[in-house]
């Protein structure tokens, strides 16, 4: 998930580091939104109790 977690680590190369790695593999919020707001506009004869949400790379 895309957050700002590497924004408080201190050593320079280690944050250039986890950003490329991050950026690779990223999954923004609005992925998850649009998850959720799918599960929310099911008939309210659908029962979804279970989402698993992956990047794709």
């Amino acid at each position: 998930m895309q957050t700002n977690f590497i924004d408080g680590i201190p050593n320079q190369e280690v944050k250039d580091q986890l950003s490329s790695v991050r950026d690779g593999l990223v999954l923004r919020p609005e992925a998850v939104v649009r998850a959720i707001v799918y599960a929310i506009e099911q008939p309210s004869d659908v029962d979804i109790n279970e989402i698993v949400i992956r990047f794709t790379a």
